[in-house]
C-alpha cells in the first residue's frame, strides 16, 4: 500500500517514481535559491524546512513530527514517547568538528522524525553543517551504497565506520549542484519501514 499522498497515488512504486521526480525539482530549488542560507544549521527547525519544502506537494506530513513509531527491520527508531526530547537533545549538541557533525547526524537518523523522506532531507541537513563548519561537503557518488546503509544501521552502537566512510567521500567542492545532488538519490534512503505500537516496545 502507499502511503497517503496528497496526488491520490495508490501503486506504491508509481508513487516512489513520483516521490523522487518531484523531492529532487524541490531540492534543486533549494540549492539555487538561498533558502538554505536562511536556516538556522544544524536544528530541527532547519531540518523541518527542508523536509517541508522537498514533500509539501506530496505528503500532508510534510515538515510535521511524525505520529507513528517506526521500525526498520529490528531496529527500531525513537519511540514517540522520547521523541521531541530526543530532538531537542541532538538541536544542543555541537556541531565544530567533522565527527561532532556526523554524531550529530546519526543521532537525527535514530530520531528519524518523521513518516518518510528521512534520508534525503537529513542528508541535506548534514551537507548544510558540513559546509558552514568545515568547509566541506560529502560527494555522494563516491560512497558505496550498500556500505553506507550497513554503516548506518550500525552507527548507534559504534559511529566509527560512518565517519571513516563519509571522511574519505569529503570534497571542498561545496558550491557544485551535482555533488549536492548526488546525496537526494532515493537509493540511499531505508525501505519497508514498519509501524508498531507503544505497547510494543
Amino acid at each position: 500500500m502507499a502511503l497517503e499522498n496528497k496526488l491520490g497515488i495508490t501503486d506504491s512504486a508509481v508513487l516512489a517514481r513520483e516521490e523522487e521526480r518531484i523531492s529532487k525539482k524541490k531540492a534543486v530549488w533549494l540549492f539555487e535559491s538561498g533558502t538554505l542560507d536562511a536556516l538556522p544549521v544544524g536544528t530541527f527547525a532547519a531540518l523541518q524546512e527542508i523536509h517541508r519544502h522537498l514533500f509539501a506537494d506530496l505528503y500532508p506530513f510534510a515538515g510535521k513530527i511524525r505520529t507513528v513509531n517506526l521500525a526498520k527491520g529490528n531496529f527500531r527508531f525513537a519511540p514517540l514517547l522520547y521523541l521531541e526530547a530526543a530532538l531537542d537533545s541532538i538541536d544542543r549538541m555541537p556541531q565544530s568538528t567533522f565527527d561532532q557533525i556526523v554524531e550529530k547526524y546519526v543521532e537525527m537518523n535514530v530520531a528519524h522524525p518523521f513518516r518518510d523522506g528521512n534520508g534525503r532531507s537529513t542528508r541535506i541537513w548534514l551537507d548544510w553543517m558540513l559546509k558552514r563548519g568545515i568547509g566541506q561537503v560529502v560527494d555522494w557518488s563516491r560512497v558505496d551504497k550498500e556500505d553506507y546503509l550497513l554503516a548506518m544501521e550500525r552507527s548507534p552502537i559504534r559511529d566509527t565506520e560512518i565517519k571513516v566512510l563519509l571522511k574519505a567521500a569529503l570534497t571542498a567542492d561545496v558550491s557544485s549542484r551535482e555533488v549536492y545532488m548526488k546525496g537526494i538519490d532515493h537509493s540511499y534512503s531505508y525501505e519497508g519501514y514498519t509501524t508498531f505500537k507503544t505497547e510494543n516496545l
